[in-house]
């Protein structure tokens, strides 16, 4: 796996260079101690399997930059204080490392990575359609039959005109593997199919389903992202 590794602390990074350099199945391609160059290397770079985040650093922190960028990799948190665990794991990262980190815990962490991909249970297999694992069967979807995507605790919940589909993700690990073209996140629990709107009122957009419609919240921050995902006219 590409690694990279963001961290201001310069014996932390060497650290990680160290544990990265002796475990077999790792690469680093890259080790940042600026959190802005790093963001413009992610911007080009398509190839980064996980990525060794620090928090607290100048400029930029750990979240800010999950935020500025929709990222596929990994994500193992790197810091210093435990205080930031609940923000970071609601960006769906893999795990969180207290420094001075321990070879052993470190090792702990990859193995985590290594299984996330043996056991993913949502896989892209071309531009219209996706899997989803339902028991021991592998069910395709295509994009055209989902209608919404609802947070449920630690699930999601994929509705389709038919069924229900309830899978163990998060809705940050959804809305990375979903074509931002077909699908907007309106509200921190739901995803919606873009071409399944059929009216937007002012704090929802209707969906239409089998039995009638269904009314879904817009959140605050999301507002505007919805009206610049849809083909908007306004005289």
């Amino acid at each position: 796996m590409n690694c990279i590794v963001v961290d201001d602390d310069k014996l932390s990074r060497r650290i990680l260079e160290e544990f990265i350099q002796k475990t077999e199945g790792l690469f680093l391609k890259q080790a940042f101690s600026d959190p802005v160059d790093a963001v413009n290397f992610l911007k080009k770079e398509d190839d980064i399997h996980l990525i060794f985040l620090d928090i607290e650093m100048p400029e930029m922190t750990g979240i800010d930059l999950m935020n500025s960028l929709k990222i596929t990799s990994q994500v193992i948190i790197v810091s210093s204080k435990g205080k930031y665990a609940i923000d970071a794991f609601d960006y769906d990262v893999t795990d969180y490392l207290l420094k001075p980190i321990t070879y052993t815990r470190f090792f702990k962490a990859i193995d985590k990575v290594t299984s996330r991909f043996e056991k993913d249970k949502i896989n892209l297999i071309g531009k219209e359609e996706i899997f989803i694992k339902k028991n021991s069967s592998l069910v395709r979807l295509k994009y055209e039959e989902i209608l919404w995507i609802e947070a449920l605790e630690n699930y999601v919940v994929f509705n389709t005109f038919k069924d229900k589909y309830t899978i163990h993700f998060t809705m940050k690990a959804i809305e990375q593997k979903l074509p931002t073209v077909k699908f907007t996140r309106v509200h921190r629990s739901y995803i919606v199919n873009i071409s399944c709107i059929v009216v937007i009122e002012d704090n929802s957009v209707i969906i239409k389903t089998q039995d009638g419609s269904k009314s879904i919240p817009i959140g605050k921050s999301y507002k505007d992202n919805l009206m610049n995902d849809i083909n908007l006219i306004i005289k």
